[in-house]
């Protein structure tokens, strides 16, 4: 049976308001400390103040709240994880409808949802709008989950020649969204029944699109030459950058860097005192014993040299012990193995 991997989850979040009056973006993330299991909501907002904001609370916490409550069976969750997701997204947009109708004067707000889900090795999601859930591997990045707005779209009649690179980078309706949580029908659910598999040294970026102010190859420049960092670092680089092109129109900034690093576990039954806990440095402790002689009783006879066995050590006589009758005690060493607690 092959070995499950024991995966380590180094993550970094950033909410930034970039050059906008008020924050539209939010962000949960849980990755308990010692789990093999861990998930991020991201969402952003559309509708002005006192709608974008209210819209991305609400589907954060929605999704977040059913997210935290079914992984209490993590064996459970991880069969229903698909469902739980797409339970999770209508229920918000469910919210989304109750809210609005209560308060009209927030009709009309929507929000993104886009919420990776790790289970060990393997990734889920769900997206809805166009936050994009980037993966950085072997010097490569990728969009996993689709783009729900135009911008696929232009990109193609760009590719076809039947509109010009300038004309498609710059086109107003490049962000239209084709699908999104708005208290209506959705549209469109990205939400893949078979799961992602990662590798070790994966970098997982999720993120709304202001992350996109820049390019692909500047996001990409960024993770190679930071790899080896942390997600703290990686999180910081990435905002300076976009500090850096100083865009008066820079839109909110919210993104999470998610690093995978495997580690090998112990083979079975193997001694719970491997390499990465031993202390190579300190020297082995060394047990010495003797041979015990007895203390004869003044009516035992002595036996004879001669009537010893020819391969019987000879010992030398020991001095009477001066506490007769006492017990005694012998030191043991136990071998401690992991019996898969």
């Amino acid at each position: 049976m092959a070995k499950k991997p024991d995966i380590r989850f180094d993550v970094a979040s950033v909410l930034n308001r970039g050059c906008r009056d008020y924050q539209e973006d939010a962000i949960a993330t849980d990755f308990p400390l010692g789990a093999d299991f861990g998930y991020a909501v991201l969402s952003d907002g559309m509708g002005g103040h006192a709608a974008g904001d209210v819209a991305s609370k609400i589907v954060v916490t929605e999704v977040f709240s059913e997210l935290k409550f079914q992984s209490s069976d993590v064996a459970r969750f991880k069969e229903n994880v698909g469902d739980v997701l797409k339970s999770a997204a209508v229920s918000a947009n469910a919210c989304m409808a109750a809210h609005t109708s209560t308060n009209p004067d927030t009709a009309g707000m929507g929000a993104t949802l886009v919420a990776p889900v790790f289970m060990r090795d393997m990734l889920f999601w769900i997206s809805i709008g166009d936050s994009p859930l980037y993966l950085y591997r072997g010097g490569e990045l990728r969009q996993l989950n689709e783009d729900h707005s135009l911008g696929p779209h232009i990109d193609y009649m760009v590719r076809s020649g039947m509109m010009s690179e300038d004309i498609g980078r710059n086109h107003p309706d490049r962000n239209a969204l084709t699908s999104v949580l708005i208290g209506e029908t959705i549209e469109r659910i990205d939400c893949p029944a078979v799961p992602f598999r990662l590798k070790d040294g994966d970098i997982l970026v999720v993120a709304s699109d202001g992350l996109q102010f820049l390019s692909n190859r500047q996001i990409r420049k960024v993770l190679r030459d930071n790899g080896k960092s942390n997600a703290t670092k990686i999180s910081e680089v990435l905002l300076d950058e976009l500090r850096a092109l100083g865009d008066p129109e820079q839109d909110n900034i919210c993104f999470s860097v998610i690093k995978m690093r495997f580690r090998r576990q112990p083979e079975e039954n193997a001694n719970i005192f491997t390499p990465e806990f031993e202390n190579r440095a300190t020297k082995p402790r060394q047990v010495r014993t003797r041979p015990i002689k007895p203390h004869l009783s003044p009516n035992a006879e002595e036996i004879p040299s001669a009537a010893r066995q020819p391969d019987e050590p000879s010992t030398p006589s020991q001095p009477p012990s001066t506490n007769e009758g006492a017990p005694i005690f012998l030191r043991r060493r136990w071998l401690a193995t992991d019996s898969g607690a």
